[in-house]
């Protein structure tokens, strides 16, 4: 797609109110492929004066209506998903076929799913002798991460626009054609103007005014743990809500009894896809003492056929950063069984699918979140200490257990400090609630726990 050089504002394409712009380079090859304007305060405060101006009439649009509004979305994201895909390839770097299945696929599902809440959602309900009211928050400022891209836009627009709410949107600046090219798709599907709104930008110029801005009411924002920690303090300050979907270490629990072939290899998968930047990957691989030894050649051998299938890191700094942890593992005495800290090509931010043995749980390999493809084994003695290992970082996002049957698994994550477990490998499921426990987030994202973030409460007595 062409890139726009404004803003997405009140319904229509306005000029920035600055000169700077962004490059978008392509990872693939470290080529410029497009610029898109830096916004400014004076954008963003353009943007929540026209969400705000349109957030009455919306609030005010049955419910049915809005699930239409949504729907028609859908379908526009359907017609383009061939466009979607080859846009977050350039941008992103992710290979066309991932592209076409899950960063296009995922956000369809995701959208269709808000449809259907949008229109069956309890917006009202009897307790007692009391109206409960379920009204929308106000105006909501999403910030959004480069590594899902669009999953990550769709799963904070749809759900607050099914709620009523109104949006203004600050993508991450690695990847904002995908942001512009779902503007398109908004505007097309005959969304109100207004209801939604585009400010591109950086995120200590834009994000930060975003987040700060007295006109918000609620921000949801995903990304690191850190900048995480600095919208909750600016939110916090103005007694204003926030979701935050933040990092993770997540942990791949593979029980005695599992089978440990199909365990290792879906735990390799699971790391591998988007490069290993998903903030959900199993990147600790928890395999018994009395199975470790085949569990690492195993592991070494389904990382070697990653090698030309992954992606590229999305820039360079990533890159670097990625690079810098498989140096620090190989440091603090963990064994390299795949990959290295070398670059695989003399172009491009790549990086060789890696796996370490013989780690620690207190290594920074193992505490740290690397966001890229790396995955440590650690080895353990029964399953308390499968457990303490499990829960044993300050994140707790998602996981995976496997056993001999579910039961087993079920047992072993009820006691898992995580947001999300998958038993036996579960499939990805649209409706279910996803978020973490401690510093992986505050809220849930998708289904009805994610419609609920953008509502608040109100009760009528008789």
């Amino acid at each position: 797609m062409k890139a726009h050089d404004g803003m997405y504002i009140g319904g229509e394409w306005r000029a920035a109110a600055g000169t700077d712009t962004i490059e978008v380079v392509d990872p693939a090859d470290e080529q410029v492929i497009a610029h898109v304007p830096a916004g400014t305060a004076d954008d963003v405060d353009a943007a929540v004066s026209a969400a705000r101006e349109a957030f009455p009439a919306w609030a005010a649009t049955p419910p049915a209506e809005r699930a239409a509004r949504i729907a028609a979305l859908r379908d526009v994201l359907v017609a383009r998903k061939d466009e979607i895909a080859a846009t977050v390839t350039a941008e992103l770097g992710a290979p066309l076929p991932f592209s076409q299945m899950v960063h296009a696929g995922v956000p369809i599902l995701v959208a269709g799913s808000y449809a259907g809440l949008a229109a069956s959602y309890a917006f009202e309900e009897k307790v007692g002798n009391s109206t409960v009211y379920a009204e929308p928050v106000g105006v909501v400022g999403a910030i959004t991460p480069w590594n899902y891209p669009l999953h990550q836009i769709v799963a904070k627009v749809a759900p607050a626009l099914a709620a009523g709410c109104t949006v203004v949107l600050k993508p991450a600046e690695d990847t904002p054609l995908t942001a512009q090219l779902f503007a398109e798709a908004v505007h097309e599907a005959g969304i109100p103007a207004g209801v939604f709104n585009l400010v591109t930008g950086l995120g200590p110029v834009a994000g930060q005014a975003l987040a700060e801005h007295e006109g918000v009411d609620l921000v949801s924002f995903t990304g690191s743990t850190a900048v995480g920690k600095q919208i909750g303090a600016t939110a916090g300050a103005a007694v204003k809500r926030v979701a935050l979907e933040l990092g993770g270490k997540s942990a791949n629990v593979i029980l005695p009894s599992a089978d440990l072939a199909k365990a290792v290899g879906v735990g390799i998968a699971n790391v591998m896809g988007n490069s290993g930047q998903t903030c959900s990957a199993w990147t600790r691989m928890l395999v018994h003492t009395s199975q470790y030894d085949e569990a690492v050649a195993l592991a070494a051998e389904a990382a070697a056929k990653y090698g030309d299938r992954i992606g590229p890191l999305v820039n360079a700094k990533q890159h670097t950063r990625v690079r810098g942890y498989i140096e620090k593992g190989v440091a603090e005495g963990a064994r390299l069984v795949a990959g290295g800290p070398e670059a695989p090509r003399e172009q491009g931010y790549f990086v060789s699918p890696t796996v370490f043995a013989d780690v620690t749980p207190e290594m920074t390999i193992a505490q740290e979140e690397i966001f890229g493809p790396v995955v440590s084994i650690i080895r353990y003695e029964d399953e308390d200490d499968a457990l303490r290992i499990a829960n044993g970082t300050v994140y707790g996002l998602a996981g995976a257990v496997w056993a001999g049957d579910d039961a087993e698994a079920v047992a072993f994550a009820r006691r898992m400090d995580t947001g999300q477990v998958d038993i036996n490998g579960g499939r990805f499921n649209p409706l279910a609630p996803f978020g973490g426990y401690k510093q992986s987030g505050v809220g849930r994202e998708l289904g009805s726990h994610g419609l609920a973030e953008y509502l608040q409460t109100k009760s009528l007595q008789f």
